[in-house]
């Protein structure tokens, strides 16, 4: 399945979560096993070129591509969840939202000093998601060798604010 296939899988949702937004539904991609496993293999032939050493993912449509991409890559894989989620000693990075603020957190011994981490979402969008996550890892001592998304809302410049990182994303809208 193409790219392009997968895109078509895509449904825009509008007003949700609120009036005025077009919200990008994955679950008829989900749905799809060939989708699915589709989406998988596109991403970890991407991820594979950044060697790393685990994939850390962001809760929680994060959790179904990046497991899937590290044990497809034979790497591990790191949680990042919101807050008071975890059941160990964990670091936490608060990120700036429009309206407000939130956090994320990891395990403090997720990841290890020196580990090559690939960051994994399902979407790119303002990027203060995956920017929060990748300072997470790096307050870790890790490395992050790039991030990865199934789908990137180009209009939001998300790839600025992650920049100079490597930012694959499948698909795109302007």
């Amino acid at each position: 399945m193409t790219v392009d296939d997968l895109a078509k899988l895509i449904r825009t949702v509008p007003d949700f979560p609120k009036k005025g937004i077009l919200f990008k539904d994955i679950t008829p991609l989900l749905a799809d096993a060939a989708a699915l496993r589709a989406t998988i293999a596109h991403l970890a032939e991407r991820a594979a070129t950044r060697k790393p050493d685990v994939v850390a993912a962001i809760e929680s449509r994060g959790f179904v591509f990046g497991s899937a991409v590290a044990t497809s890559l034979g790497v591990g894989f790191v949680p990042v969840r919101k807050p008071g989620k975890l059941p160990w000693r964990s670091r936490r990075v608060t990120y700036a939202l429009e309206y407000g603020s939130d956090a994320l957190e990891m395990h403090e011994d997720a990841v290890a000093p020196g580990a090559r981490v690939l960051v994994v979402d399902d979407l790119l969008a303002t990027g203060g998601t995956a920017g929060a996550a990748v300072e997470l890892v790096r307050s870790a001592g890790a490395e992050v060798v790039g991030c990865a998304f199934v789908i990137e809302l180009g209009f939001l410049s998300g790839r600025a604010r992650l920049a100079p990182l490597a930012v694959d994303s499948l698909i795109a809208f302007a």
